[in-house]
């Protein structure tokens, strides 16, 4: 009696701090609940974890977490909890289980869970329980399928897929038969999930994750023909032919032997499709033309729209060379793989990626990156040593046969000059860090940062969806830091993925310190400085003086007219100068007039005065407003380069 009287006096004396029964604070009830059962059972509140009580009581939410928003009778309880001999008081213990377990989830009562017409009812969101995520995303992969759009469709299945921690409520579901039934149902949910992405993930010409996870559910579901459909083409595509052949043969003996049944007319389908592409290069005479393509990154995230309109573009024969543009660390070379990974069936003759910049962003010599194509594709031709020769040489050799070049990281026009195929049946894929105008005709995509979602998607990939769950407003704001660009953000999330101890919240706060951010985005060989060094010196001279007066710029978003006074140029001189930044690709082009209300407030600068130029007055054009808006991690490079020549930068 003496603690519940010091409680209501203490209520009395704070009413600003109200406590719940459970002694959380109101504040903390109002944060994301969280109910996992896609592996070991666990609940957590904003992140942290929620004591779940003795192990009959953690048995009635398991139950309950079967049928989430449905009814749960007392009697499907009762078998849960007490399989065998339940005791006569039952029914007055599952009562004092449910009470206990509605203070834990829900402190301020209201209705999450509660007794109906059919038993108890346990009211979760998608957002608030993985099994309803999962079932979420695997509709809506459906839906993209159905659409056509295998790529936002195998990645919807996939992140469904990652949901899965270990078999679901595996710490508990061999003590009840009503939790075994369950988890059986949603093994099953599962395969039927697995099956579809693999399809899919097929269909964008990216088999190696396949090829990579299908062994585990074939030892688990031998038997199932669609799933051995999927093994057989994503072998075959990687090269592994074998042992496509091998799997075929185990599950025909398979299904003879425990069925008495010959394989169906899928699993048909796919064994011959193998052979005829066995048979193919046989008849031509010659084999297979290489394949040597980087790896696609495994946690792409992203880019749907981007990835269906190049590959559009490459499936069309006699086109011009397709051009991805974008700041570096913006993934253009990741796009570009996964493009050509997804595209390669078009090119039976080859598909082959050279580097026309070495690690140090110097060019690479034209006649070295020409002869390793030639050589990777097995040109027998001899090409001279001059360069326009040697070009007439390479085409005459492309012409007529499908070819993909990939041609990554071109320094400008000229270097692509002696290595571009002719029009007809070969394409060239090129990303660049510059627009590159002199390089006509060509089909230009310019890739921008990631959105703030994909961005957010891509970092809870790395360091876990938990982590980032239990502190979106951090994550955001390393995001936001990282300047929305996949490099930078994979370079801080592995650097916390190694930290596990760090909340991400003490991370972002060291990203906003412009002193540390270039510091803290790196881990291992993965680093934005020495990324950002490689693109700062193959700028040209004329590009890094303007970076250098740039620099001393109090933020990131600026007018014309303040580029003009940073320069000591007068707005047309100035102009000029921030339309060179925007050719190489480190400038975007001036954003709309509204654009300042998307930019945050702590990057903001003041209005400026419209004040006299030592030349005479401001003319009154309306480009003299444009609104630009120089990248955050560049402008700290440019600070840092400005600093080591003694020039005054903000802090």
């Amino acid at each position: 009696m003496a603690g519940t009287f010091t409680e209501s006096r203490t209520r009395e004396a704070f009413p600003e701090s109200p406590r719940e029964p459970d002694g959380v604070p109101a504040a903390a009830t109002s944060a994301l609940l969280r109910l996992d059962l896609l592996g070991p059972l666990r609940a957590a509140r904003g992140g942290l974890p929620l004591p779940l009580g003795p192990l009959k009581q953690r048995l009635v939410l398991a139950a309950l977490l079967t049928r989430p928003n449905a009814p749960v009778s007392l009697e499907e309880l009762t078998d849960a909890v007490w399989p065998d001999d339940p005791p006569r008081t039952a029914r007055k213990n599952l009562q004092v289980y449910v009470s206990t377990l509605r203070r834990v989830l829900d402190p301020r009562d209201l209705g999450r869970l509660h007794h109906g017409p059919g038993g108890y009812v346990l009211h979760l969101t998608a957002d608030e329980c993985d099994s309803l995520r999962f079932d979420e995303l695997a509709r809506r992969g459906d839906a993209e399928l159905r659409a056509g759009a295998p790529c936002p469709a195998a990645r919807l299945y996939r992140e469904a897929l990652d949901l899965w921690r270990h078999d679901p409520l595996c710490d508990l579901a061999a003590r009840a038969e009503v939790l075994r039934d369950a988890v059986a149902r949603l093994h099953s949910r599962r395969l039927a999930v697995y099956e579809a992405w693999a399809e899919a993930q097929l269909e964008t010409g990216e088999p190696a994750p396949v090829a990579e996870t299908v062994g585990e559910m074939v030892a688990r579901h031998p038997l199932r023909e669609r799933l051995r459909s999927a093994q057989l083409l994503a072998l075959h595509r990687v090269g592994r032919r074998t042992e496509a052949l091998a799997a075929y043969d185990d599950c025909r003996q398979q299904l003879s032997r425990e069925l008495g049944l010959e394989p169906g007319a899928a699993l048909q389908r796919a064994y011959r499709s193998l052979l005829e592409d066995e048979a193919a290069p046989r008849t031509r005479g010659a084999p297979a033309g290489p394949r040597l393509l980087p790896p696609p990154l495994a946690d792409f995230t992203g880019r749907d729209r981007e990835t269906e309109e190049v590959a559009a573009r490459l499936g069309r024969e006699g086109g011009p060379p397709v051009l991805l543009t974008g700041p570096a660390g913006v993934g253009k070379t990741a796009l570009a793989v996964r493009v050509a990974h997804r595209v390669a069936a078009h090119y039976p003759d080859g598909v082959v990626a050279a580097r026309l910049c070495a690690e140090d962003g110097t060019a690479r010599p034209w006649a070295s990156v020409l002869a390793e194509l030639a050589r990777a594709l097995g040109c027998p031709e001899r090409l001279p040593a001059d360069r326009e020769e040697a070009a007439t040489v390479w085409r005459s050799w492309l012409s007529g046969r499908r070819i993909l070049l990939l041609l990554d990281d071109a320094p400008d026009a000229a270097a692509l000059a002696p290595l571009l195929p002719p029009a007809g049946t070969a394409a060239a894929l090129v990303t660049s860090r510059g627009r590159l105008p002199c390089l006509e005709p060509a089909d230009r995509t310019e890739l921008p940062p990631l959105t703030a979602e994909e961005a957010r998607a891509l970092l809870a990939r790395i360091v876990g969806r938990d982590r980032v769950e239990a502190e979106p407003a951090a994550a955001a704001r390393i995001a936001a830091a990282a300047g929305l660009l996949p490099f930078a953000l994979r370079a801080g999330a592995n650097r916390l993925s190694v930290l596990r101890h760090m909340p991400l919240g003490r991370y972002a706060d060291r990203l906003e310190q412009p002193a540390e951010a270039l510091d803290e985005l790196a881990s291992g060989g993965l680093g934005v400085r020495s990324r950002l060094a490689s693109s700062w010196h193959r700028l040209p001279a004329p590009a890094r003086a303007t970076l250098y007066g740039l620099a001393a710029l109090p933020g990131r978003a600026f007018t014309l007219l303040d580029a003009a006074r940073a320069l000591g140029l007068d707005p047309r001189g100035a102009q000029r100068a921030l339309e060179e930044l925007i050719d190489v690709g480190v400038l975007a082009a001036p954003d709309l007039p509204e654009y300042a209300a998307s930019v945050p407030a702590e990057y903001a600068v003041p209005e400026p005065e419209v004040v006299a130029h030592a030349a005479g007055p401001w003319p009154g054009r309306p480009e003299e407003s444009d609104h630009y808006e120089l990248p955050w991690l560049t402008l700290l490079f440019a600070r840092e380069q400005a600093a080591a020549r003694g020039a005054p930068c903000p802090a």
